[in-house]
């Protein structure tokens, strides 16, 4: 069997045994559905409580301040419309950043066509949004602010803290509540995600990208924030989310939690160690190699690059090849021929876009996985070249 090497913890984890071990017997033997009123059913019931008491310590929130849904992309457009619909009335202006996942861009677009005025916020060339431009973008009009924790394409690491300070300050002055969401799906498993430390008063989780099942997610939603539930049917998670509960689904993202909370110190040393001999030794052996997001305010798992005059999708096929997986940007969009929208915005010309490389890294990789991509990843870099319509035969760039 061919030797595989995962860095593209971005997209997905695998499960953890330990996860898997907790969810196993809520496909069989635990069974009940937690809405009904029976022993069986009950036990159900407590399972999904105490991963809703897990979540919530977690947050350092209240148990009943926690929706469950079936991802990060449902608590991202459950966020946005919950609250854009509940407070039309008062106010009709969102504020979010030209770098988020689309689940909360795309949530913004269908906003806007019912009548909401969105305004979104440059990045500098690190991908960072700028405390005093969001300052600048709030008026007397202003609902909801929603910006990234980390962004999924190139690691870097928002100033949420300071972001929610600025806004409690502006509601303050304007005399009237202004919430903030964060879609912090990057996150869980390598920064304290405390939702009074951060200030948020929404936030979103995904359970897979932190070694959890996939298929089930969190929103925070702070109380006494206005909200209209997205789903209508039954009255589960106190009639916020209809549906039933994915107990098994919730039962691991409850295990997955705790393992990131116990495990976060040693996965940010294991994790940035390798990530920085990975991006020294791809800076020291490819010319035209561009790091890409902020230097020091980034995941400790995430490398990312542009390479000059290579097209991404051909780097990723040749790795492939080498039993190498890695992507070259969200994986919510890996199948567009366009340019990440994150790398544009962060004023990186298309050309160079297309050359984007996004190498992240998990507990379980090793030292020696990451000398064997340093040892082939200047070889594929060089073969496209030759072979690229971007390059003269002498080497240089064609008009």
């Amino acid at each position: 069997m061919k030797r595989v090497i995962y860095l593209d913890h971005a997209a997905t984890t695998p499960t953890h045994p330990q996860v898997l071990e907790a969810m196993m017997p809520y496909f069989s033997e635990r069974f009940g559905n937690p809405s009904s009123i029976y022993t069986p059913a009950q036990e159900a019931r407590n399972a999904v409580e105490d991963a809703r008491r897990t979540a919530a310590e977690f947050l350092g929130a209240q148990p009943e301040e926690i929706i469950f849904t079936a991802g990060g992309t449902e608590a991202d457009n459950a966020a946005l419309k919950g609250v854009a619909f509940a407070l039309r009335h008062k106010g009709n202006h969102i504020i979010t950043s030209a770098i988020e996942h689309h689940a909360v861009l795309e949530s913004c677009h269908f906003l806007e066509k019912l009548g909401f005025e969105v305004t979104y916020l440059p990045v500098d060339g690190y991908g960072m949004v700028s405390v005093a431009e969001a300052e600048k973008a709030i008026t007397d009009r202003t609902i909801l602010v929603s910006i990234m924790l980390a962004n999924n394409e190139v690691g870097t690491i928002q100033p949420i803290a300071e972001l929610g300070q600025m806004i409690k300050d502006r509601a303050r002055h304007l005399g009237r509540p202004i919430y903030f969401h964060t879609d912090a799906v990057q996150g869980a498993g390598a920064l304290d995600l405390n939702v009074d430390k951060l200030g948020v008063d929404l936030l979103s989780l995904a359970a897979h990208k932190f070694y959890g099942p996939k298929g089930v997610g969190l929103l925070f939603l702070r109380k006494g924030t206005p909200f209209v539930p997205h789903m209508s049917g039954g009255g589960q998670e106190n009639s916020r989310r209809a549906s039933t509960h994915n107990v098994p689904g919730i039962v691991g993202m409850g295990a997955a939690l705790r393992l990131a909370a116990q495990n976060r110190a040693h996965y940010n040393r294991h994790c940035g160690e390798l990530r920085d001999r990975l991006i020294r030794g791809i800076q020291s052996r490819i010319q035209g190699a561009h790091l890409t997001g902020h230097p020091t305010q980034r995941l400790s798992n995430n490398a990312s690059f542009c390479f000059d005059y290579v097209e991404g999708e051909s780097v990723l096929l040749s790795l492939d090849l080498a039993g190498v997986c890695a992507s070259s940007g969200s994986a919510c969009t890996s199948g567009s021929l366009e340019p990440s929208h994150v790398l544009l915005a962060m004023g990186i010309p298309a050309e160079l876009a297309h050359g984007s490389l996004r190498l992240t890294l998990g507990l379980g990789n090793t030292e020696e996985e990451i000398e064997f991509v340093l040892s082939i990843l200047p070889d594929i870099i060089q073969r496209l070249r030759e072979i690229s319509p971007l390059v003269t035969p002498k080497g240089e760039k064609s008009a």
